[in-house]
């Protein structure tokens, strides 16, 4: 009977000798075919579902004032936000939401928040179709290159991402000093504040924790503790001696957080929960009385030519010509070159300046009602993932279209509806 390869090889030079060249066999292939190990890149936003992204908050004007600041530096994050109309149900609804920063971590800190320019350190309100002006300022505390972005967590539905920008700090974080004057007057720094307590606290309850597991760990240990209770006897498991041995570290435990709080409210008379309410009331933007109006017509989307087709009906109740000009979508911008002829400043990998077309690019005069079929594509609608609108259960986008007249008056629109899906290349809408 003839042997196989594998076989000889086994009678030859033993099984572990196999599995010893199999596994070298195995990291030599995966060392010359995978490319080296780099550190992790940014954008985590795509991990988001696209209708999260599309349909929930559209984010615009966001600006960065700085992209390159020091040690204890001060910049600020502001922008506008739209909640969408069409807010998918499988999202909880914005009505306890808090303005936040997506980075690495805590290389920054926030000093302060704005909505509608009420001061918000705390959960607030959103209503569904406003829009809302928000400013994060922020002050840079780890040396490195990082990717920062406005985030808005709502409860029950996760945090949702905007647009992020690279930031660079420069200085040493041993540096860094966040003081805060208290109400006494008195300053103190909270970088530092409290942490040898706290350090203290932590280390004194773990070597408790640690205690008391090892002490039940050689009471006959885990293993012959489970036989007995799996032939019914974890009654008698616990010996009065342990009884007594329980009792006394419950007295103890109790008598330790009695002592501990005593002392943190002798030092700390006067404290305030960060996190307690809810502001309600905040005003979403005036922006005057709506001049055009759109009906959606119905779209498709191709899949291989990352192509989204847009059939709206726009009437212009204004005093001045309008031309499409953008249209952004989680954080993404598609423009017009006809309008924009000069590159705007934002991050380069959300910003399509050519992506945005109109089959008629003549402008929509006052008074005037006109059929327009707006194109949109670009192969960042595929980096970004919103090509799994296609794959959704509803195939629905969102968006917000902005129209510019010849005095650079911008008018706002939000779109958005099922698109159909197409797969061929040279399928239309």
């Amino acid at each position: 009977m003839k042997l196989s390869i594998g076989e000889t090889l086994a009678k030859f030079l033993g099984a572990r000798s196999v599995r010893a060249l199999a596994l070298g066999l195995a990291a030599a292939v995966a060392a010359t075919t995978l490319p080296a190990a780099t550190p992790a890149s940014a954008h985590g936003e795509r991990s988001q579902q696209a209708f999260l992204r599309m349909r929930t908050l559209n984010w615009y004007d966001v600006k960065w004032s700085k992209t390159e600041v020091n040690v204890n530096e001060d910049m600020e994050l502001t922008g506008k936000v739209h909640v969408f109309s069409g807010w998918p149900q499988a999202v909880a609804k914005p009505e306890q939401a808090f303005l936040n920063v997506g980075e690495p971590g805590p290389v920054f800190v926030r000093k302060a928040s704005f909505v509608s320019g009420i001061p918000t350190p705390r959960t607030f309100s959103l209503e569904i179709g406003q829009d809302y002006e928000y400013k994060i300022v922020l002050r840079a505390r780890r040396q490195g290159r990082y990717h920062v972005h406005v985030q808005i967590n709502v409860k029950d539905g996760g945090p949702i991402v905007g647009p992020g920008q690279w930031i660079s700090i420069k200085g040493d974080m041993a540096n860094f000093t966040n003081p805060v004057t208290l109400l006494d007057g008195s300053t103190v720094d909270l970088e530092t504040l409290g942490i040898k307590w706290t350090m203290t606290y932590h280390f004194l309850w773990m070597a408790a924790a640690a205690f008391w597991v090892i002490y039940w760990f050689m009471q006959k240990g885990i293993i012959a503790r489970g036989w007995q209770v799996a032939a019914g006897k974890a009654n008698d498991i616990i010996t009065p001696a342990d009884k007594r041995f329980g009792g006394l570290w419950l007295a103890g435990s109790m008598l330790a957080l009695l002592i501990f709080y005593a002392h943190a409210n002798n030092e700390f008379p006067r404290t305030l929960p960060m996190q307690a309410g809810l502001l309600t009331g905040i005003d979403p933007m005036h922006e005057g009385p709506v001049t055009v109006i759109s009906n959606y017509g119905g779209g498709s989307y191709k899949v291989r030519g990352r192509e989204l087709t847009i059939k709206l009906k726009i009437t212009n109740n204004g005093t001045e010509p309008l031309k499409i000009g953008e249209f952004t979508t989680a954080g993404l911008r598609f423009l017009n070159p006809d309008v924009f002829t000069t590159r705007p400043d934002f991050p380069e990998y959300l910003l399509a300046d050519r992506g945005l077309s109109v089959n008629d690019p003549t402008p929509i005069a006052p008074g005037e009602t006109k059929d327009v079929v707006v194109t949109v594509q670009d192969a960042r609608f595929d980096i970004e993932r919103l090509s799994d609108l296609a794959y959704d259960t509803d195939s629905q986008f969102g968006g917000l279209l902005f129209l510019f007249s010849p005095t650079g008056k911008r008018v706002k629109l939000e779109i958005g509806g099922p698109v159909i899906p197409r797969f061929q290349a040279g399928a239309s809408l």
